[in-house]
């Protein structure tokens, strides 16, 4: 059977102490691409471009392969090791693994054994069923290595197989990486298996391997000690010239103190000049490496230009796609980087903006107030060096969409308006936070307060609107709340100089970091996780990325409308003028926004009318693109294009038209279709509209007035963070009082909860209850 395999592999030039068994289910074409960086012979500088990964090494912890009892492996979890590994060979990349688990496997069959010869020999001797107490002595560890080796193998063939990936296995020792012609034989053998689209699985030969040296370390480039399959696959990373090292085991990651400590935080990027800042803990429950000797193995593969990422291969709710999250360059474990960067990680951000927070909280209104206003006369007084970075993002973004373009267009009549809104906001946030709610006097010296607070730390995510930084920095300042904003890159030099204005007005009360501007390459998905330090999500732009923050965070709270998806309902009782006017600006006005109209339903009874024919000639005027409903395409011969959908938002001089028979026919037709956003009728009727007000369930719903005043600005709330459809917390235009919550203050003499047993309240209640007054504020 080896021969047969060997020869569907012939080529394979096998060193003469490299031990390798190869297992072929097929052979595919050979891989010719090679990464960006490793032409260069740098590592990656960034997680994001871990994609471009060509060549990867995975290796498995004893810890990840091994069950919690150490004795046997835990086939789950190699399970989806395997089929990660063969989903990404399979894409054209070349992967290696470097596995644990031999002695752990071996140490099963063994311990097996032994229980069943001490049983069959007591059975023999004793001459009865009964058998005696039976202990299995201490096995040596080579003899489990030996017994385990095949048995680990035929694992990984059968669950290879299952994809059609090949796979070979490959043993090594330490004096195969010190003698140069060894070395060069395991090289030249696994050169050729990654070139026939083989996966080579390599362990230590610990059936002979002797044991490490006590004092032997990680030194220099080109000596490395091969003491565990850390030291291994390092080793093996460099030499093979790999991209990535994937280094899985049974932590998060490396950390800054002892995981077990309260206080220890999961270092995201680790660069090798962080080393002395950190204090390691115990090692792994199995294995002979601990994170100690991860770290400086990774450390010696980064030098050598192999981008390392230490994760958690035993987590069972990322087991199945951690590799694969690694290699998308999603925020997972610890990331080896040789590049730092000049400014802060997000993490630190987000401490500093919460640190900064609770000092703007506790500021006096008058103070949040001067720095609203400083920044709105700021607006004006620098807008010369705004408009001139949006006109360089306007070059830059010449491609875009004109809908996109639109959003990233600065005016000075934009900025106008901004400092406009803002100073209301400014005099809205007199009584915002601190502000008593609710006052009850539960007994004698006994009084409870609910009270405004700020939320947190809000983070805004807005994609080309240039125009949102300062608006959600004047809420996010006025409610007291940290803010992290994270802009389009579309916007990105207007975004830097509106920053350093809000950063500036801040700076008057000594609160510069309350705001914080993202300006890294996080991906927003890895944003959505740091859910221990964010308190809330306010996304701003397309229903897409609405959609994809709303599924990524999954424990944080997000605040806004995936779609604006907006009506106008003509009623057959509605006036012609107030329809034209209405029709007209809530389509024409601003087409690209979330409360443009985007489908005009019109009664039946309306068509083949003057009203209908002034409606078409005004939208055909405008330039607006028709798509019909497929009932009213129905009513012509020759009908504008039918629409494809009737939930699409077209964010653009687009809209669909459709008929309906009855008020209430519209009404179901926008709780079907809609997006529960901004909904219109037009009617003289009052009791129709008010019918209309009353049972559709919108965020806003308007009788005889444009879908364009969904909007904080003409709310008189100043500005807005945005719109939210949702029906907890805040639901329509968002303002100041959006981004509060509540606490209970409760003001004692002594009193303790004893006092108030049910029995007691109820008593103390009865004979004081002329005296109790409840007290709304």
């Amino acid at each position: 059977m080896l021969l047969q395999r060997l020869s569907l592999c012939a080529g394979l030039p096998l060193g003469p102490r490299t031990r390798s068994t190869i297992i072929c289910p097929r052979l595919a074409k050979p891989l010719t691409q090679v990464s960006l960086a490793r032409a260069n012979g740098n590592s990656f500088a960034h997680r994001g471009e871990l994609r471009q990964a060509k060549r990867i090494v995975v290796k498995l912890g004893s810890a990840v392969v091994t069950r919690g009892d150490e004795c046997g492996l835990a086939l789950g979890r190699l399970a989806s090791v395997v089929e990660q590994v063969a989903m990404l060979q399979n894409q054209g990349r070349e992967m290696m693994i470097v596995t644990s688990g031999a002695v752990a496997f071996g140490k099963q069959r063994l311990r097996h054994e032994i229980l069943l010869s001490q049983s069959v020999r007591q059975a023999l001797h004793s001459g009865q069923n009964q058998l005696k107490d039976m202990s299995v002595p201490v096995l040596e560890a080579r003899a489990c290595a030996a017994a385990g080796q095949s048995g680990l193998m035929a694992l990984y063939e059968a669950m290879f197989t299952q994809y059609s990936t090949c796979t070979a296995q490959v043993l090594v020792t330490n004096l195969d990486f010190h003698d140069d012609q060894k070395r060069q034989n395991l090289n030249s053998t696994l050169q050729e298996l990654l070139r026939m689209n083989i996966v080579p699985i390599i362990n230590t030969n610990d059936a002979v391997v002797p044991p490490p040296e006590p004092n032997s370390d990680l030194q220099g480039v080109n000596v490395i000690s091969i003491k565990d399959n850390d030291s291994l696959a390092a080793r093996l990373a460099v030499e093979m010239k790999a991209d990535l090292l994937i280094a899985l085991s049974d932590v998060e990651g490396l950390y800054d103190s002892p995981p077990e400590s309260d206080d220890a935080k999961l270092i995201d990027i680790f660069y090798p000049g962080d080393q002395q800042s950190i204090t390691y803990g115990t090692k792994s429950r199995v294995g002979l490496g601990g994170m100690e000797a991860k770290v400086k193995a990774a450390l010696w593969a980064l030098q050598g230009g192999t981008s390392v990422v230490i994760a958690n291969g035993t987590h069972p709710k990322v087991t199945g796609h951690v590799i694969t999250d690694i290699v998308e360059g999603k925020k997972v474990g610890t990331f080896f980087s040789e590049v730092k960067p000049a400014g802060p990680t997000v993490e630190q951000q987000t401490e500093m903006a919460r640190n900064s927070g609770r000092t703007l909280a506790a500021l006096h209104p008058d103070q949040r107030g001067v720095i609203i206003c400083h920044l709105a006369d700021l607006l004006v007084e620098k807008k010369e060096e705004i408009l001139a970075a949006n006109k360089t993002d306007m070059d830059l973004a010449a491609n875009l969409s004109s809908a996109l373009l639109n959003r990233l267009s600065l005016s000075p009549a934009k900025l106008n308006s901004l400092a406009i809104g803002l100073r209301q906001i400014a005099v809205a946030s007199q009584d915002s936070v601190g502000r008593v709610l609710r006052r009850t006097r539960v007994a004698h010296n006994l009084e409870l307060e609910q009270i405004t607070v700020p939320i947190g730390v809000l983070l805004v995510i807005f994609e080309a609107r240039p125009d949102c930084l300062p608006q959600v920095s004047a809420l996010a300042i006025a409610s007291g709340n940290a803010l992290l904003a994270k802009g389009g890159k579309e916007a990105a030099n207007t975004n830097r100089v509106l920053h350093e204005l809000t950063q500036e007005a801040l700076d008057i009360h000594g609160v510069k970091e309350a705001v914080q501007l993202v300006s890294t390459r996080e991906e927003v998905e890895d944003l959505c996780r740091l859910d221990k330090m964010i308190d809330l999500i306010i996304p701003r732009g397309s229903s897409e990325l609405v959609r994809n923050i709303q599924r990524a965070a999954k424990s944080i709270p997000v605040l806004g409308h995936s779609e604006g998806i907006c009506h106008i309902y003509v009623d057959s009782e509605a006036a012609i003028d107030k329809v034209i006017k209405i029709v007209r600006d809530s389509k024409c006005d601003y087409p690209a926004a979330c409360n443009a109209m985007e489908t005009l339903l019109v009664h039946r009874d309306i068509l083949r009318t003057t009203l209908f024919d002034q409606i078409i000639d005004m939208l055909r005027t405008e330039r607006v693109k028709i798509h019909a409903g497929p009932r009213f395409a129905s009513y012509l011969t020759f009908s504008p294009s039918e629409v494809k959908s009737l939930r699409t938002e077209y964010g653009d001089l687009e809209c669909c038209i459709e008929v309906v028979d009855s008020m209430q026919e519209a009404i179901d037709h926008i709780h079907r279709y809609g997006s529960s956003h901004t909904d219109v009728i037009v009617t003289e009727n009052e009791d129709t509209a008010e019918q209309f007000l009353q049972q559709l369930d919108s965020a806003c719903v308007f009788w005889n007035a444009s879908s364009r005043f969904a909007d904080g600005y003409r709310f008189g709330l100043g500005a807005e963070v945005g719109i939210s459809t949702a029906r907890i917390h805040a639901r329509g235009p968002v303002g100041l009082e959006g981004l509060l919550t509540t606490k209970w203050v409760l003001r004692g003499d002594g009193h303790t909860a004893a006092d108030f047993s049910e029995h007691g309240t109820l008593k103390y209640l009865h004979e004081n209850l002329p005296v109790l007054m409840c007290n709304f504020i």
